[in-house]
């Protein structure tokens, strides 16, 4: 009742009454009710915000990643869990003290991307070049050999 003399709905009620039950001490909500971590959201919106083109070569596969406004020393390429190819770097704002922005457009803060790499991917070579974008090439394992049949000799005594 109280609620809608002020033109609050039932659901925005229920959440300004939930964050009213938390009593003094507990600055965190129980475990069964927590959202995702800050380094979660972070991480995020830093890979869709982060575009990316992959693409199969005969040898190898290229990832093409934006990067602009990146030196080689501020992006790190890495391999986790043996397999997810990460590459990131963070963009940040230039301070000059005898310069003010009129307007900032450009986005800021970390960039990154995480791909699995197939089965075939030569983790020891990967090499990374940069030709405005960043591209890292992973080469392919060669291909297995076919199985020769074994042949057994037979002797009849």
């Amino acid at each position: 009742m109280a609620g809608m003399v002020f033109g609050l709905d039932a659901p925005m009620m229920a959440a300004l009454q939930h964050l009213l039950d938390i009593p003094d001490g507990e600055a965190e909500p129980p475990p069964e009710k927590q959202g995702p971590t800050r380094a979660y959201v972070r991480d995020a919106r830093a890979m869709a915000a982060t575009p990316a083109d992959v693409k199969e070569l005969p040898g190898a596969y290229a990832f093409v990643v934006d990067m602009p406004g990146l030196g080689s020393g501020d992006i790190k390429v890495q391999v986790e869990d043996e397999r997810v190819l990460v590459i990131s770097g963070e963009r940040r704002r230039e301070e000059k003290e005898d310069a003010k922005y009129l307007r900032m457009e450009r986005r800021m803060g970390k960039l990154m991307r995480k791909f699995v790499l197939p089965e075939n991917a030569d983790m020891e070579k990967i090499s990374p070049c940069r030709d405005g974008v960043l591209t890292v090439t992973v080469d392919k394992l060669p291909p297995p050999e076919p199985k020769k049949p074994k042949t057994i000799q037979v002797q009849v005594a």
